[in-house]
């Protein structure tokens, strides 16, 4: 199932990313997901929707991998 389109201004890339802006992973958060997808595809491209618990257990094991 396609997440319905949502507003560029709800998109969020990491501080970490570059400025040129085109090689970056953006989220948006929504009731109970987390929708991500690859900058370089722009706002029609593919999204992975990821249940919130889920994503806080990624960014946590991400935090403290090196």
């Amino acid at each position: 199932m396609r997440e319905t389109v949502t507003p560029e201004r709800d998109w969020f890339k990491s501080s970490y990313s570059g400025s040129e802006g085109d090689s970056c992973v953006e989220v948006a958060f929504r009731p109970g997901a987390v929708l991500v997808r690859d900058s370089k595809e722009g706002p029609d491209g593919a999204l992975l929707t990821v249940k919130t618990g889920i994503w806080t257990r990624f960014v946590g094991f991400a935090a403290t991998a090196t």
